[in-house]
């Protein structure tokens, strides 16, 4: 069983509609700044509040940082006009951040922590003493030893990767590569199975995870993506257990592909097999897509099968979001996309785009209130609707900021 079918809904079966995706762009746009609370930033939707000691979210992924981000990304593609700047508030989300701090404690996660908002508040404004601060804590936190995206390196070394795109400036790729030595002294055998693995110290449990979220996936992200940073050799060695690891803990099905969410022991209650972006065959996708194109038929061919289960799978019963909804799931579609420049994977993102539309006004209708953050919320489901209509395929918050 590849996927639990409880899990997911059928396909609305929408036309796709290139009006209606702006306009949804630009209501959840204006929802958005209609319901900015000035210091209190916005309201954390029910579905979001997990006993945090903070009054309001500030990060990447469930914040106003992401918020803010999504609203000035789309003001700079031109599908919106905004009548608040972005960058006159990020600062006041750092601020508030380190005086109250989302997880009850200051941390330099790129998703969840400081990281992620300082890159944000570079991004906006260019600010020195951000990038200065930000170099410091991708330092200092390369030997966190969840060894897992959200907290640890493999996350905040994204944020090097980064600066140094932008900013061509040699000190972040140094930056990058003193992070990759950990990486890569950490990825060692398996004893549960014929490949390499990270092992991660997560929140009371020593596991070893697959997932884009918190585990194998996630940590060969930035590696892939800052490939051509590396010496051959060690390029090589990365493509050669990028294939292997996939290959050897691929759960197979007719012509289709998932992951489980690990190998060897699990974390209490997390045995399920998953089919979204944090665990589950379109993050594999979306976190690997940088493999490059025949370098392998045998990796080809699981991209391929991991986008058909997706799809045979159906859109997520949970929410529209990225980290386990709808939109995450139809980013696979648009990596395969830009894979493959077969148009099947464009016309499935934007059937998804659809569906995701309809879960967002039925979750309105039930709550009455908006979803105001990037990773599960609205502001993701914007940019990802405006990736449907120009086929890119950039995850927001993580490939494209």
């Amino acid at each position: 069983m590849l996927f639990e079918a409880g899990r997911h809904e059928i396909l609305s079966g929408d036309s796709w509609n290139p009006a209606v995706a702006v306009n949804a762009i630009r209501s959840i746009v204006a929802d958005c700044e209609n319901h900015l609370r000035g210091e209190a930033f916005w309201a954390r939707h029910p579905l979001d509040a997990d006993g945090s000691p903070s009054a309001c979210d500030k990060t990447l992924y469930l914040g106003a940082a992401g918020v803010l981000w999504a609203m000035w990304h789309l003001a700079r593609q031109g599908v919106v006009e905004l009548r608040v700047e972005p960058g006159e508030i990020i600062g006041r989300a750092y601020d508030d951040y380190l005086t109250a701090p989302d997880t009850g404690e200051v941390a330099p996660s790129y998703y969840l922590g400081e990281v992620g908002i300082l890159l944000i508040l570079w991004r906006l404004t260019g600010d020195a003493a951000a990038a200065e601060r930000l170099r410091r804590l991708i330092r200092e936190n390369i030997p966190n030893p969840t060894n897992e995206a959200l907290w640890a390196a493999p996350g905040t070394m994204v944020g090097a990767l980064h600066m140094l795109e932008w900013t061509g400036d040699d000190r972040w790729r140094e930056l990058f590569l003193e992070n990759v030595e950990q990486l890569w002294k950490t990825w060692q055998p398996s004893p549960y199975a014929d490949c390499h693995l990270w092992t991660q110290d997560l929140y009371g449990s020593v596991v070893q995870l697959l997932g884009a979220g918190h585990g194998f996936a996630g940590n060969v992200y930035p590696l892939l993506r800052g490939a051509g940073l590396l010496p051959a050799e060690r390029r090589e060695t990365l493509y050669r257990r990028c294939v292997s690891t996939l290959t050897v803990t691929a759960l197979r099905e007719a012509d289709c592909v998932n992951w489980p969410p690990g190998v060897g022991p699990s974390r209490p209650g997390r045995t399920q097999v998953l089919m979204q972006w944090c665990h589950g065959a379109p993050g594999i996708v979306t976190a690997t897509a940088d493999f490059p194109r025949a370098w392998s038929a045998e990796m080809d061919d699981l991209f391929l099968q991991a986008g058909a289960a997706t799809w045979s799978a159906g859109p997520l019963a949970k929410g529209y979001g990225l980290c386990h909804g709808t939109a995450g799931n139809g980013y696979a579609f648009l990596k395969l996309y830009r894979r493959t420049g077969d148009a099947i994977w464009l016309e499935r993102a934007r059937a998804f785009a659809m569906h995701a539309l309809g879960q967002r006004e039925r979750m309105r209708q039930e709550y009455g209130i908006g979803r105001y953050n990037l990773w599960t919320g609205d502001a993701g489901l914007a940019v990802y609707l405006h990736q449907c209509l120009t086929g890119a395929d950039g995850m927001p918050g993580l490939d494209l900021l």
